[in-house]
């Protein structure tokens, strides 16, 4: 029996392409989102990488069986096995090829069969605390630029509340005063236009902070490692070999870097009384960036105007540490990634990832193991 053209063709695609029940398009919600936040593809697909291979069992870090549904949609013919702590990350990691959740050294360590894992931060240190990951040629992808929108709010925020002295008032408020008498007077509270911000670590979340301090109507200035690369509302990219030379020239100092062993204990004695005395110091990176002890013998000498952190070293920050009670500091507990949206935009990511890797296309947001970012 004789085919014909058509039926011929129809079992020559069958041989070479997967099944159509195995083939998922990007949804609408990861078009926008890599769309909005600029998300980089990396120019390897991943079924070009040398341990790339279909995963039989993947463990996700949640307790809804409705996630894991929603995920499977993208991952037809694989287990998906919800983990909702430590205890049972660990019970099933040990079979398994993929974990998408937060870093857990431990868990890594005792998945030997791993060959990628999706963290949901940004930051990989506890993923590459020692050099697991690349004895085994696991690949690592991050939630890097994702919590961009929520946490340049949270340093606008911190930026105003010093900068309005909301710190001195909402003291005054626990007491019940009102007192507008205060230190230096009005020249003590500056307006925005026209001062001048340095972005410490200009990458995806560093960007969304500069670009709304320049919709505020600041001058940017930043530092990155990488390139002296920057959009168009940043006046000045400076490599990080530059940094010391920008920082007298900043009203207010962000730091956004990833913990590397570069940018460990990177803000330093040299680094605060080189500040101006008026400028205000934001950490929203890591806290092991900044040697505590220097910052508070610099806040002492008025070396510079006050800090806003969202991290510290130690972290939490001990019950009797002198940071509490200085005057002119604002801490919030690590929580300037939080928003309504933010958990959204981390599965939305989570599940165009697991889509790539089970398609064998370029994943997002990869992160290189070598520079720790």
């Amino acid at each position: 029996m004789h085919l014909k053209l058509p039926g011929l063709l129809a079992v020559l695609l069958a041989m070479i392409f997967v099944p159509i029940e195995e083939v998922h398009a990007q949804s609408a919600e990861a078009v926008e989102l890599i769309a909005s936040l600029d998300l980089r593809a990396s120019e390897t697909a991943s079924r070009d990488l040398p341990n790339w291979r279909k995963p039989v069992k993947i463990v996700v870090l949640t307790d809804s069986q409705q996630r894991i549904d929603w995920l499977a949609e993208v991952a037809p013919g694989v287990e998906l096995v919800a983990a909702a702590n430590s205890e049972s990350i660990l019970r099933e990691i040990s079979d398994a090829q993929v974990f998408l959740g937060f870093c857990l050294l431990s868990a890594i360590k005792a998945g030997t069969g791993l060959i990628w894992v999706q963290t949901m931060s940004a930051g990989v240190g506890r993923c590459t605390a020692d050099n697991t990951l690349q004895e085994r040629g696991v690949l690592l992808t991050n939630a890097q630029r994702l919590y961009g929108p929520a946490m340049s709010e949270h340093v606008i925020a911190l930026l105003l509340a010093l900068n309005r002295r909301f710190d001195l008032f909402i003291r005054q408020q626990a007491k019940a005063r009102q007192d507008r008498v205060l230190e230096h007077g009005d020249a003590g509270t500056w307006e925005l236009p026209g001062r001048t911000m340095l972005v410490v670590g200009l990458g995806g979340i560093g960007t969304e902070i500069a670009r709304k301090a320049n919709a505020l109507g600041m001058r940017v200035i930043a530092t990155r490692n990488s390139s002296r690369a920057g959009p168009d509302f940043v006046e000045y990219v400076g490599l990080a070999d530059e940094l010391m030379e920008l920082v007298p020239q900043a009203d207010a100092i962000v730091n956004v870097t990833p913990l590397t062993p570069a940018t460990t204990a990177l803000c330093d004695a040299a680094f605060f009384k080189a500040m101006k005395p008026t400028a205000y110091f934001i950490n929203t990176g890591r806290g092991r960036s900044v040697v505590t002890d220097d910052l508070v013998e610099a806040l002492k000498r008025g070396e510079l105007a006050g800090a806003g952190l969202d991290v510290t070293d130690p972290e939490p920050l001990p019950a009797d540490h002198e940071l509490w009670t200085l005057p002119r500091v604002i801490i919030t507990p690590h929580v300037s990634a939080r928003s309504d949206k933010s958990g959204q935009r981390r599965w939305i990511l989570v599940k165009e990832n697991l889509r790539r890797y089970i398609a064998g296309e370029p994943m997002l947001s990869v992160v290189d193991l070598e520079r720790g970012y």
